[in-house]
């Protein structure tokens, strides 16, 4: 029996966004009430939502043309869907605090410990804890990261891409400028505020899905982010 484990935040207005991106927007653009010709009517039955939202919200995938501005047209649209659809594993940093770094070495460590090997093309998850610990809290923003050296080290794996369930794949002010472009440099990505990754830990090989958007010229796109066990 197949199983299907949604990894991906609600989107609702309110919800935390990175420093000064976008804040979400959501309001009833039509109702029943109107539709069926009720005037005044008491309460308004959402048939349509008008969102306002960035394109880096909730859980979401940058584009290559988000990490520097030479990757200037390599939008969102453009990447092949073969990266937002393959294989993954989910490594356990569950130990790690507030803006701490994992290293590669960790990452090798981890991968041992769970007779795991990344293969070429695989998307690696890396869970933290951090969503059971401090979403929507002062510390939402001050996750741990990579070191860029571990994304060099990812890319030389030539994954597809990995994820976090931080706003950030780097440390903030340490080594998330680099790793962005890290990424961009070897064509790799990121998905950055997964969940439920703990409900990965130990069971080996899945499928990871994380479709974008088809936006034009987009410079990343929220996702539903699945991970399947066959």
């Amino acid at each position: 029996m197949i199983e299907i484990i949604d990894l991906s935040q609600e989107i609702y207005e309110g919800m935390p966004v990175f420093k000064d991106l976008p804040q979400v927007r959501m309001r009833i653009h039509n109702s029943h009430e109107e539709w069926n010709g009720i005037t005044n009517p008491v309460k308004r039955t959402p048939a349509v939502h008008e969102l306002k939202l960035g394109e880096h919200t909730g859980t979401h995938v940058d584009a290559i043309n988000h990490m520097a501005i030479e990757h200037e047209g390599k939008s969102i649209d453009k990447m092949p869907l073969s990266m937002f659809y393959t294989h993954g594993i989910c490594l356990d940093f569950s130990h790690k605090d507030l803006n701490e770094l994992i290293s590669s070495e960790e990452i090798e460590s981890a991968c041992l410990k769970e007779g795991l090997e990344i293969l070429k093309g695989d998307t690696v998850l890396l869970y933290t804890g951090h969503y059971f610990k401090h979403f929507n809290t002062p510390d939402w923003k001050n996750g741990p990261g990579i070191t860029a050296e571990a994304a060099r080290w990812f890319a030389h794996k030539r994954i597809s891409a990995f994820g976090v369930e931080t706003m950030s794949p780097g440390v903030s002010g340490v080594s998330n400028r680099d790793v962005h472009h890290i990424c961009g440099e070897f064509g790799f990505t990121h998905y950055e505020n997964l969940v439920n990754l703990d409900k990965l830990i130990g069971r080996g090989r899945f499928r990871f899905v994380g479709l974008p958007l088809k936006i034009r010229g987009g410079t990343g796109s929220p996702v539903r982010a699945v991970a399947i066990f066959e």
